[in-house]
């Protein structure tokens, strides 16, 4: 992903970089993943792995495997590539990848994140987006839940 990301900038495109675990892919994710394509020409999104996951959010989740959540993103027109990673955070893969924007929801802020030290060292930007609020994937499966235990 590197060298593809190299050739990339080399030939005049920006850059942006985002993360997550997408797991039920919903509207707050599209809205979000749309936000961040419009900032630059490429959308690279770095996937948590089901291990990852497992720590960020207990032992039930993922619901759907780590191929499949990236390969759903990579079925929407927002994104370009995936790159499956397995750490809690991204630091390791931004200090490879050395995107020119890396993007979070606003429900994250700039000075907190740890990835923020990492990706100014290497010359990019981070930017803090749109917050969608009420919608997540957890609130997704509590429906799921609710409506069929009944």
């Amino acid at each position: 992903m590197r060298k593809e990301i190299v050739r990339l900038q080399k030939a005049g495109k920006k850059v942006v970089f985002t993360n997550g675990v997408f797991d039920i892919l919903h509207v707050g994710h599209l809205t979000y993943l749309e936000e961040a394509r419009n900032l630059g020409d490429i959308l690279v999104v770095g996937v948590n792995s089901d291990v990852s996951v497992k720590v960020n959010k207990g032992d039930k989740r993922p619901i759907n495997s780590e191929t499949n959540r990236a390969f759903v993103l990579l079925g929407t027109k927002f994104v370009d590539y995936t790159v499956i990673f397995n750490e809690k955070t991204p630091e390791k893969l931004l200090d490879i990848l050395k995107p020119d924007i890396h993007v979070k929801g606003g429900d994250y802020q700039k000075e907190d994140l740890p990835e923020t030290k990492i990706v100014e060292k290497n010359g990019g930007e981070v930017k803090i987006l749109s917050f969608v609020d009420n919608i997540s994937t957890t609130e997704i499966i509590n429906k799921i839940i609710e409506i069929y235990k009944k």
